[in-house]
């Protein structure tokens, strides 16, 4: 399909319609994406090196897998997905790694995931995991919101996970 390049918005778009993601992830998708493009614009601004066609093109499939189900596990049912239709490494990274802010070996474990890294490694991850924690379905909603949804949920590990994301992120931006 993609040939290991990255796919553009509208290839992605294109790919989300394929797999029959309902309308509802699809608009999700495009304002994580919107939200993601403009964060990685400021730290680019702020003068880090990051690749905003890598952050567009995995904010908008972070969330393919939910074609296949709704339920955590969507991360991995994208992963096999984006591996089936020959997307790259890093587009299947954003995937694997955009849930919870990150899932620890011992959550993977918990949830029955093969063995590897769920937890964002690079600024790119990092950007498109955390503009998914601030869109909720396609709006933006404060970081304390869903901080307190997950504490709510008594996912704390997860809430810590995403207040330390949110530190990082606000302070390389400098707000």
């Amino acid at each position: 399909m993609v040939n290991r390049q990255l796919p553009s918005r509208e290839q992605s778009l294109k790919l989300l319609i394929e797999h029959n993601c309902s309308n509802y992830v699809i608009n999700h998708c495009i304002a994580v994406t919107n939200l993601a493009l403009d964060i990685a614009e400021k730290l680019q601004f702020k003068g880090l090196k990051i690749d905003l066609q890598l952050v567009e093109a995995g904010a908008m499939l972070h969330d393919l897998g939910r074609s296949e189900t709704h339920t955590v596990n969507h991360s991995l049912a994208g992963v096999q997905i984006a591996q089936k239709i020959g997307l790259p490494v890093s587009v299947i990274n954003i995937i694997k790694r955009h849930v919870g802010a990150g899932i620890t070996s011992e959550e993977a474990e918990l949830l029955g995931w093969p063995k590897d890294n769920y937890i964002p490694q690079t600024l790119e991850e990092k950007v498109v995991c955390y503009a998914d924690k601030l869109i909720n379905h396609d709006r933006v909603e404060s970081v304390e919101v869903e901080i307190a949804k997950l504490q709510k949920q008594g996912m704390f590990e997860a809430a810590k996970r995403v207040t330390k994301l949110h530190e990082e992120i606000i302070g390389l931006i400098g707000e």
